[in-house]
């Protein structure tokens, strides 16, 4: 009987397989810089923006919640925000549920005023 196993070189890989660990290193980078470029440093670009919106909120602007919901600031504190979404109808809610502004920038930039 013969026994079934393979010899390894001193470099560390099966036989007939050349170029070692420094080409596996060098694709781990590439692979790493792709990720950051592609996926994180986007990510943390948009959460910037959102964080700079939300220190410039003001009362007055009309904004939209990560629920969907419309409404006109009426009051704003470090950490709540009350929306007035209709005539005496007020909802408190966390600032950090704020999705985005709406209001007359955004239907001036839509044709027709639609």
């Amino acid at each position: 009987m013969t026994p079934n196993f393979i010899l390894l070189q001193a470099g560390g890989g099966p036989p007939g397989c050349g170029g070692g660990g420094m080409s596996t290193i060098g694709m781990l980078l590439i692979m790493f810089a792709i990720f950051y470029f592609m996926l994180i440093r986007p990510q943390q670009k948009k959460a910037k923006e959102h964080n700079e919106m939300l220190k410039n909120l003001k009362k007055g602007d009309e904004v939209v919640t990560t629920g969907g919901i419309i409404g006109r600031i009426a009051g704003i504190t470090d950490q709540f925000v009350t929306l007035e979404i209709q005539e005496k109808v007020r909802v408190k809610l966390m600032r950090s549920h704020i999705t985005g502004k709406t209001g007359t920038a955004a239907a001036e930039a839509a044709p027709d005023g639609k």
